[in-house]
């Protein structure tokens, strides 16, 4: 709107100008009336004169060179159904000093989701689409409060991933998004499970809670539900969440500054009981609680900075396993994630953050390994990477190494697989 305006009124001022200059008459200014009415039509307004409008997001995309130690390929794509290209419409209006009312309505842009693609597949089946990822109205006390109705994240969703200010959150985090359906191997050759299926990653890194590999990022599906967020009070904020059939769970939050070194911290628990519920895998009856904690913490003189999360799923759960029917779901598995490196400015671009990793999922299988006789899995990660932050162009740069490797315990598939080893070069500029 401010543009429009802007515009608007330099358009005039030239106007006014070349109509003195050349004595144009009284019709001097129809055209002029023209083009700011198409420059208006084509500016983002706001619905009318009570409720604010900003639209911002960011576009995200990589390129990803993979070795699963059967096949190696490189693949352009997105970075994962969570973290794909977003544009998001936000808004509000004050009612008086201490309320107000607002909206988001965030959409979720998908390229090629890398978080789906496989050595048989370089296009997930949810490529090219756009889908409504957040769409919820809220009521803010500034005293009390905000709660919020709509489809949304619940209070848990990356609790433990928040806290890391290390700048590098979307470029390495724990979550399984860089691979999740690369398929196993062992000695070069590929691995079925007892349904005659290709077992992949997301096999050994199984959420219960969504139905889906994404290793320790298990409540990331947003939900219709009634969420509360408690106002900040010396770095503190709480929330909590309710969702339909039956999803519950609470959380809190500290961010701060003690002491030259720059902390953040958070923890969250949540529990869900559905029946009939599907994403990646279809219950009969589901029941999941998961617990997670993170915490940072950076030396803001040196730049020297460690980040750590784990979290912990119990299930208790009857799946539809295809080609067996129901089966009872009782794994229950844990992840611990380690990130650590230092932040410098080193040119005029912008910091510059180098940093190491390392992860491990402990008996985080899922439904079909446990229906072909897996008792137990080890899931390894470690890694290395750089990124650097563009300041005058809201855009950050990565490249990053990562190697996996798997051994699962009981039945036929019981052993060591071969390593699965990624070079990822990505971008994301914000909006």
């Amino acid at each position: 709107m401010k543009f429009a305006a802007f515009s608007a009124a330099a358009l005039l001022s030239m106007a006014a100008t070349s109509a003195q200059a050349a004595d144009l008459g009284g019709n001097c200014c129809a055209d002029l009336e023209e083009r700011i009415a198409e420059l208006e039509a084509t500016t983002a307004r706001k619905g009318n004169r009570k409720v604010s409008l900003t639209i911002s997001g960011w576009v995200a995309e990589q390129i990803g060179y993979w070795d699963t130690g059967e096949e190696s390929n490189v693949y352009v794509g997105g970075i994962g159904g969570t973290l794909s290209s977003h544009v998001k419409f936000t808004g509000g209006a004050k009612i008086d000093a201490d309320n107000s009312v607002g909206y988001v309505l965030h959409l979720r842009a998908i390229s090629t989701n890398i978080f789906g693609v496989s050595e048989d597949n370089d296009n997930s089946a949810a490529a090219n689409s756009t889908a409504v990822y957040y769409s919820y109205w809220f009521v803010k006390n500034e005293k009390l409060g905000k709660v919020s109705v709509g489809q949304q994240s619940q209070a848990s969703d990356n609790a433990a991933i928040v806290p890391d200010q290390s700048g590098t959150l979307v470029a390495a985090n724990w979550a399984m998004f860089d691979g999740s359906a690369f398929q196993l191997s062992r000695g070069g050759v590929g691995v079925k499970d007892v349904f005659d299926t290709r077992v992949n990653l997301g096999h050994a890194s199984f959420c219960g809670f969504v139905g889906l590999g994404t290793a320790g990022d298990c409540t990331a599906i947003p939900t219709s539900n009634i969420r509360y967020d408690s106002p900040t009070f010396g770095g503190f904020s709480v929330s909590a969440t309710w969702g339909e059939d039956d999803l519950w769970d609470v959380a809190a939050r500290y961010s701060g500054e003690v002491g030259g070194f720059k902390l953040g911290a958070g923890i969250s628990y949540a529990e869900t009981t559905d029946e009939n519920f599907t994403v990646g895998t279809t219950f009969n009856k589901k029941r999941s609680e998961f617990f997670q904690v993170g915490a940072y913490a950076q030396h803001v003189a040196s730049g020297l900075f460690v980040y750590g999360a784990y979290g912990k799923e119990d299930n208790n759960s009857i799946v539809n396993v295809t080609g067996a029917g129901a089966q009872p779901f009782t794994a229950d598995g844990d992840r611990f994630y380690v990130k650590a490196g230092i932040i410098q400015k080193w040119n005029a671009l912008g910091n510059t953050v180098l940093w190491g990793e390392y992860a491990e999922s402990n008996d985080m299988f899922g439904p079909a390994l446990a229906a072909s006789g897996v008792t137990g899995s080890e899931f390894q990660q470690w890694g290395l990477g750089a990124l650097q932050q563009i300041d005058a162009a809201a855009m950050s740069v990565w490249l990053k190494y990562r190697h996996y490797d798997i051994d699962l315990e009981g039945g036929a598939l019981a052993g060591s697989y071969d390593s699965y080893n990624t070079v990822i070069l990505g971008g994301l500029i914000n909006f």
